[in-house]
């Protein structure tokens, strides 16, 4: 009986979850029938206006070629009427001439005929019929105003609804995720000269599969992509890996998504662990800033719940109630909170193998600062470098000022000028343990050790403050370096 019981329940389940999975499909089809009526209506909407515009514009070139047409028209017109003009008042002055010639011809007086045959010769020699040009200025040929819009008509005839581009497809082999940049490339399936452009999306997951529909990060978009490669820099890689999926679009259409792809996004992500600071620090999140009022603020409000409803006597005062620093309790169960002059705080992401890099600026005005590795056993009252389980670069600006590299209670001297923001690079199976300007990525200092156990980046400041960078690859330049040996020439192996 109970297994038939158990066998209907799981019966109920399954047609529990189909029935749900049914309802979203009808409610998705609902919806894209809502949107085939919205999308059709715009569509419509949007061809009537590129039609207009056509229409707007033949009517433009028409009014423009017409206007052309007048002005030539009008230029030619003036021109062949000032020449007619010109050639009827020299048709009328010749035949006054013709006219008198032949009437000094007839006459019978001789005496008068030679001085009137020279004042003929004269005029026709002045006429302005022997001056006139018997060519017409202007043709009036208009055939170089004709149009012929057969090409045209036949690229309107051949006009059709402008193709969605297909989806393009994305080269793992060809794309790249390197210090903290992505670069992605894709190509389209089949050649088309009507993209215009394209989008890419892309978000942050935890998830190695192919992407899934809900994700706690929304798509990050980028539009106005003109070619068929991206990359996206500056990138804090704070979860394991990205989704990335890119479109094509033409003037009036956007193609479907690529199929998605998943990239691994390999970086170190830690936290500071506010159990282990000291009381002196006051951590929030990746900052931490030293204040100087920390530890006694949280006495008092513990003398005080303590104290509720008693009356005040010696055994109760603050006098007496402040406590040895080596009396403090716990931060949690598996190590106390530094205390004393140990101002410190430690990351809470051990470092038992392969390479991890994380950065820190700390604010130049800040007394003291030093940031490291340290073992987990670090004492609570032990400051970073002044023993065996911890290494570190220190930043001393108190009394003297100082720079230098410190591990078991040993320093040395840095000759190089100290940068606001520091790089730090582990190797652990190498035991290297380097520092660099963060921003010029000069080396600073290599420690060689074997490690034994493993680490957890520790941080200290006196009187100022500083800021962790995490989720942070290991910079190219930095491989590099290690890889040519330079580690070598500042590493310091009386601090090993």
């Amino acid at each position: 009986m109970e297994d038939q019981r158990e066998a209907l329940r799981k019966i109920i389940t399954t047609l529990a979850v189909k029935n749900e999975e049914i309802q979203n499909f009808i409610y998705s089809l609902k919806q894209m029938l809502l949107n085939v009526e919205a999308n059709s209506a715009k569509v419509q909407e949007d061809l009537e206006a590129e039609f207009q515009s056509l229409f707007s514009l033949l009517e433009e070139l028409k009014e423009g070629m017409l206007m052309k047409i007048k002005q030539d028209r009008a230029s030619r017109t003036y021109e062949l009427q000032n020449q007619l003009a010109a050639c009827t008042r020299a048709l009328e002055s010749s035949e006054e001439l013709l006219e008198t010639a032949n009437q000094t011809l007839q006459a019978t007086d001789r005496g008068d005929f030679p001085q009137a045959a020279k004042q003929i010769k004269d005029g026709v020699t002045m006429a302005p019929a022997f001056r006139l040009s018997l060519k017409a200025k202007v043709s009036d040929n208009m055939s170089h105003l004709m149009v012929d819009f057969a090409q045209e008509r036949r690229m309107l005839q051949a006009l059709k609804f402008l193709p969605v581009p297909s989806a393009p497809v994305i080269d793992l082999a060809e794309s790249l995720v390197a210090d903290n940049c992505v670069t992605l490339v894709w190509r389209m399936p089949d050649e088309d000269s009507k993209i215009d452009h394209y989008v890419l999306e892309y978000r942050r997951t935890n998830f190695e599969g192919p992407p899934r529909l809900k994700e706690d990060h929304p798509w990050m978009v980028v539009e106005g992509i003109r070619q068929t490669e991206y990359t996206l820099t500056g990138l804090k890689f704070d979860m394991k890996y990205m989704n990335f999926r890119v479109k094509a679009c033409n003037k009036a259409v956007a193609g479907e998504f690529s199929e998605p792809v998943t990239l691994e996004t390999p970086a170190f992500m830690f936290r500071l662990d506010a159990s282990t600071s000291h009381q002196n620090l006051r951590v929030d999140d990746l900052s931490v800033e030293w204040d100087a009022m920390g530890g006694k603020v949280q006495d008092i409000k513990a003398r005080e719940k303590d104290g509720k409803g008693r009356t005040a006597s010696p055994v109760n005062s603050p006098a007496r109630g402040t406590s040895s620093p080596k009396r403090m309790p716990s931060g949690r169960g598996g190590r106390d909170r530094f205390t004393a002059e140990s101002y410190t705080v430690l990351g809470d992401t051990p470092i038992d193998g392969g390479e991890h890099y994380w950065e820190v600026r700390y604010e130049p005005d800040s007394k003291a600062f030093g940031v490291g590795v340290a073992y987990r056993s670090l004492g609570r009252f032990e400051q970073l470098g002044k023993t065996a389980a911890s290494w570190c670069l220190h930043v001393n600006n108190w009394l003297q000022a100082s720079f230098t590299a410190k591990h078991g209670n040993k320093a040395k001297a840095l000759e190089a000028p100290v940068p606001d923001c520091l790089g730090v690079h582990c190797d652990f199976h190498q035991g290297l343990l380097s520092f660099y300007n963060a921003r010029t990525k000069q080396l600073l200092h290599t420690f060689k050790a074997k490690f034994t156990q493993p680490l957890l980046p520790a941080f200290t400041v006196w009187c100022g403050s500083f800021q962790v960078t995490t989720g942070l690859q290991v910079p190219s330049s930095v491989r590099c370096l290690q890889k040519r040996g330079s580690a070598t020439s500042s590493s310091n192996a009386s601090l090993t």
